[in-house]
């Protein structure tokens, strides 16, 4: 198990778990067998069925868990994921940890699959952003993948983002835009200098990425060569004028406020990237459940 996924399911299940389950224990026999149905209850597309695994064989090793559907397949009401059987207390021990991670990535998965259903056709990515629940990120990313979409910053050392406050502060020192991309791409080369035998850090050239909110800002961030520039909460015709004027000089991203309705003719102004937060903060859970039979 990777030790990133094991220690947030060890956190999970204590946060569970408590002093103990004193229901199952004081009600449930020891020995009672039997089998664990996992069934999803609406439509959408299913994310986590590892990761449910995982809780189960944490639980009690012992179980026998049979995956039905592969992360990414469509479900409907009535579709089943997953099959655990064996002893009847570790089931239900397992059971709330196991649906919580399930049902959380497949609302994620199917929340991304309808924005990224909403633009078929155009040659245009869907993001995520860092707007994740605490310590779940890299599950919550991995569920934007399963749902067809494409991951951000993973972390604030996983490239540059120059957003409003930073241009605030350095405005305010006197820095223009070019001067600040400048001074990015030079101090960018002098961390990763210092983080030598750090995985491939080292190895890869920094991305700068510029956060703006007008098509003169837009053009000049471009001008300064950063590799992407971020219009922030602009208007539809703003960023079909900052589309036209950067020309392919670098990446465009929107972002802001995009929904399902307006998503589409967000990227029908020619922009690249579209980065949507609600993708992990909104996502509603998939409705699935555990149906026990015992033997």
């Amino acid at each position: 198990m990777n030790v990133q996924l094991e220690a947030i399911i060890n956190r999970a299940l204590a946060e569970d778990s408590g002093e103990g389950d004193v229901t199952t224990e004081a009600l449930i026999p020891g020995e009672q067998q039997g089998t664990g149905l996992i069934v999803v209850k609406q439509e959408g597309i299913v994310a986590g069925v590892d990761v449910a695994r995982q809780v189960f064989l944490r639980v009690d090793p012992r179980l026998s868990f049979e995956t039905v559907l592969e992360d990414g397949a469509r479900v409907k009401p009535g579709s089943r994921v997953a099959r655990v059987t064996g002893n009847v207390s570790s089931i239900l021990k397992a059971e709330r940890v196991a649906l919580n991670f399930l049902q959380r990535l497949s609302g994620i998965a199917s929340e991304t699959n309808r924005y990224v259903e909403s633009v078929r056709g155009l040659p245009v990515r869907i993001m995520d952003t860092r707007k994740t629940t605490p310590g779940l990120r890299v599950l919550e990313k991995y569920a934007v993948s399963v749902g067809g979409g494409h991951n951000h910053r993973m972390n604030l050392s996983d490239g540059i983002l120059i957003k409003d406050n930073h241009l605030a502060v350095l405005r305010s020192r006197g820095l223009s835009i070019r001067e600040i991309v400048a001074r990015a791409r030079e101090e960018a080369r002098v961390w990763l200098r210092g983080v030598k035998g750090r995985g491939n850090l080292q190895a890869k050239r920094m991305q700068v990425e510029v956060e703006v909110r007008s098509v003169p800002e837009a053009l000049e961030a471009a001008e300064a060569g950063a590799d992407t520039v971020m219009l922030d909460n602009m208007q539809l015709e703003d960023m079909r004028k900052a589309v036209d004027s950067i020309h392919g000089r670098a990446l465009i991203e929107a972002s802001g406020g995009i929904t399902l309705e307006s998503v589409r003719s967000v990227a029908e102004t020619g922009v690249d990237l579209i980065s949507v937060g609600a993708l992990t903060h909104s996502a509603r859970a998939l409705d699935i459940s555990l149906e026990l039979e015992v033997q």
